[in-house]
């Protein structure tokens, strides 16, 4: 019989990133308008939220000075099917319900040259709770007998990280804007059971456990952000931006032993550098043209591009690799007080088939995105805004890793969809 307390590290982890829907484990776009627009914003400064949340020099760029204030609720679809031998296989739904995203971003104007704004945007949010499932291997109920094989039992994860973002931009010139701020992050990552940590046998049973994960808070980092923004005289756009990776300091959990004896698990969990560049078009009356390129370095990020196992049987991390995201967003003026969008956002896959296993949790290999949305300008100063989101399903195939290698007839399926909706209001003044 195959004892699965080995390879169940890796499913667990793999819940830590899930905390966004977007872009691996970080969200598309920030408010209604830039999901709309399928987050392309770097070069086309429509909205507050937009422009603080990918390039600080583009608030230059809006007319008024102006508050934006909006919420979004994240549905998703979750299944998870496993297979190993002598286990049979089993599928299962999680139960994840909604989860809210807030934000809000404030630019004033000081003077013809010298913008601020002051952002706290959802950067990232997501909930996986799948129910313990004696059909299902990797669900199947703990096991704390020498020889009896056992999985996760119920799998729950649940993350959010949100940042506080302070800019200033200058108008060099009057076409040339530049734009930078720190970023101040916090968010909370609970996973349970908890198999960042090393699992214990202080019962003596021969059969190591993992501890709970629920006893956490939030966490504090931070970085920095930089943008340029250039409108040439021909109604061409031109923006790029760089963040700095958050550095977070340890993510703590209050936990026990298998005996109930109380102790502190640490791990590392950061966020990654995002660079992006965008043009936008605005020649054509009532439409605006918007693309973006980006570059998010998974790869190089703490708890999210290590891999492996460590000698006392913790994953390491999730073995992501680095991502390539383009976004396409259209804006159309229809009378004076409604405006249209679309977008459509495409992004390589932060993993492959063989890394499937370890993101049993954190079922992010999403590809498309389709964004709608629009506007109602109910006065001058006043418009109240509306966007959904359609993640379209994605599913991944891999075998059971332990970490003596491939489980030789094993097989894990994840197949998830989700559905993002988004209410805001901007007044300007």
């Amino acid at each position: 019989m195959i004892d699965f307390r080995r390879w169940v590290i890796g499913v667990i982890v793999a819940t830590i990133p899930t905390t966004v829907w977007a872009q691996g484990a970080l969200l598309s776009s920030f408010g209604p308008v830039n999901a709309s627009m399928g987050g392309a914003s770097t070069a086309a400064p429509i909205e507050a939220m937009s422009a603080m949340g990918w390039n600080p020099a583009t608030i230059s760029g809006l007319p008024n000075s102006e508050l934006g204030v909006g919420l979004g609720l994240l549905l998703s679809d979750l299944v998870l099917d496993s297979s190993a031998p002598d286990q049979g296989a089993g599928s299962t739904g999680a139960e994840s319900g909604t989860t809210p995203i807030p934000g809000f971003a404030w630019v004033h104007k000081l003077n013809e040259y010298t913008t601020v704004g002051l952002g706290a945007l959802s950067v990232a949010g997501f909930r996986a709770n799948y129910p313990a499932d004696v059909t299902n291997p990797v669900l199947a109920p703990v096991s704390n007998t020498p020889g009896v094989p056992g999985g996760l039992g119920s799998l729950y994860s649940e993350v959010q990280f949100m940042e506080v973002l302070p800019v200033v931009s200058f108008a060099v010139t009057e076409r040339l804007a530049i734009g930078f701020g720190p970023t101040i992050t916090t968010g909370q990552v609970v996973v349970d059971p908890l198999l960042l940590a090393p699992p214990t046998d202080t019962d003596g049973s021969g059969v190591p456990r993992y501890p709970a994960g629920r006893g956490t808070r939030y966490s504090w980092g931070g970085g920095a952000q930089l943008g340029v923004y250039y409108i040439t005289e021909c109604a061409w756009h031109f923006g790029a931006s760089i963040k700095s990776p958050q550095w977070m300091e340890a993510h703590r959990v209050h936990t026990e032993c298998e005996e109930g004896m109380p102790y502190v698990a640490t791990f590392k969990l950061d966020l990654p550098m995002i660079v992006s560049v965008g043009t936008a078009y605005s020649g054509f009356e009532d439409l605006v043209l918007a693309l973006d390129l980006r570059f998010i370095d998974y790869a190089n990020t703490d708890g999210l591009g290590d891999s492996g196992y460590s000698p006392y049987g913790a994953l390491n991390g999730l073995n992501w690799s680095s991502q390539f995201v383009v976004a396409t967003g259209a804006q159309y003026r229809l009378t004076d007080r409604l405006l249209a969008r679309v977008g459509y956002t495409f992004n390589t896959s932060p993993y492959g088939s063989a890394d499937t296993f370890y993101n049993v949790a954190s079922a992010l290999g999403y590809q498309h995105q389709l964004c709608l949305g629009g506007s109602w300008e109910v006065t001058p100063c006043v418009a109240f805004h509306v966007s959904y989101q359609h993640y379209f399903q994605w599913d991944n195939t891999g075998p059971i890793v332990l970490p003596s290698g491939v489980m030789p007839g094993s097989s894990v399926t994840t197949t998830a969809s989700a559905h993002l909706a988004q209410l805001g209001v901007t007044v300007k003044y």
